[in-house]
């Protein structure tokens, strides 16, 4: 026997709606097939055909059909809850994994583990590791900073930014800095070669056979790197570096550099050197604000890729190391590009300036003076 229906008819408003829903890319899946179980139904079509031309039951044809006489439009966007797995910790338990994770800290230590917020919350060490995924919580990582304490901050962070942003024509910008103490340590024993399912090993420990000094300047448009090597760090050294710079960018061309305020950089000889080769032009950053001289991403470079995992049975093995790791460098060179704003890095600065001072109210921080507008 036919199954008895009660007519379907649509107000104009009711299909222009239904229309809209069926257009849309946000439209859940099961909701706009309800929109044209009752669009086919109001053009008149029969339960069957209707199933037919959709590939679903006939009982969820007259479900629906019914469903919209009795509760019209809003009743297609009923969700009903899944047959799955209920979940086994509600909003109140996940909320109190979170706010402990955030606002305490377990007895004896400085930061929970999955096993000790396990323990304390009454639930598996995978589930905390699941909770605190979903929130992008790592207590076990943490990351170094320092604000500049530096009077002139604003001024050094606006020059070196705006030089890094819109370098100057017909001048060349090089970031300059050496990394002193560079150790040629050799390990004890040799290391077990990478091979699959199993990284490369070394081990702990190490002899160190003396240390060396790399001074460098970095092109910033070129991405090109010079440097040389000494024994100390002095003003005497830095004095010698320079004249390497001029030697190697000859000619009348400006040299823009970028420096950070170790005691060398401003000794009374290399002011008077510099006195006297007016086409350098030096660019200071702030103190404690090294991570504002490009050079400094360069060592960073240097140390990962070519000296962190090597083994140097003298100074000479680690010149010869570095000198390599620089020419092949510098046959495909790559420039860095600073993106950051002098606006984003200050509001960055007030974010954490104001998050400090609401964990420890009675410290000072530093302020950034604002500068007067000639």
């Amino acid at each position: 026997m036919p199954r008895s229906t009660s007519p379907l008819v649509l107000a104009g408003d009711q299909q222009k709606q239904i229309d809209q829903w069926l257009s849309a890319l946000g439209t859940p899946q099961q909701v706009a097939v309800r929109c044209r179980i009752v669009s086919a139904a109001g053009a008149g079509k029969t339960e069957a055909a209707i199933a037919a031309e959709l590939g679903i039951n006939s009982k969820t044809v007259h479900l629906w059909k019914e469903r919209f006489l009795q509760e019209g439009l809003p009743g297609l966007w009923e969700i009903a809850p899944g047959r799955g797995r209920k979940p086994t910790y509600g909003p109140q338990q996940i909320k109190a994994v979170i706010d402990a994770t955030l606002q305490s800290k377990p007895q004896g230590s400085t930061h929970w583990s999955c096993r000790l917020m396990a323990v304390s919350q009454g639930m598996s060490k995978s589930t905390v590791s699941n909770l605190w995924r979903s929130h992008n919580l790592k207590p076990h990582r943490t990351k170094t900073f320092k604000l500049s304490r530096d009077p002139r901050f604003l001024e050094k962070l606006t020059d070196v930014i705006g030089l890094y942003l819109n370098p100057p024509d017909q001048a060349i910008v090089l970031c300059v800095d050496e990394k002193s103490q560079i150790q040629a340590l050799n390990r004890t024993q040799p290391g077990l070669p990478l091979k699959k399912g199993r990284c490369g090993t070394m081990t702990h420990d190490y002899k160190r056979n003396g240390t060396t000094t790399r001074f460098a300047a970095r092109d910033l448009m070129q991405g090109k790197v010079i440097g040389d090597f000494h024994k100390r760090h002095r003003h005497q050294e830095f004095l010698k570096f320079l004249r390497r710079i001029n030697h190697e960018f000859s000619g009348k061309t400006l040299l823009h550099l970028v420096m950070d305020n170790y005691g060398t950089h401003g000794t009374a000889e290399v002011k008077a050197w510099l006195k006297a080769n007016p086409r350098f032009v030096v660019h200071f950053v702030p103190t404690s604000c090294s991570w504002l001289n490009l050079i400094e991403r360069w060592f960073a470079e240097l140390t990962n890729k070519r000296i962190r995992r090597g083994s140097f049975f003298s100074v000479n093995d680690l010149v010869a190391a570095i000198q390599q790791f620089l020419a092949a460098w510098n046959e495909k060179p790559k420039p860095f590009v600073w993106t950051a704003t002098v606006e984003s890095i200050l509001a960055k600065l007030a974010r954490c300036r104001q998050t400090l001072e609401q964990i420890q109210p009675g410290c000072t921080l530093p302020r950034t003076r604002k500068r007067k507008s000639s």
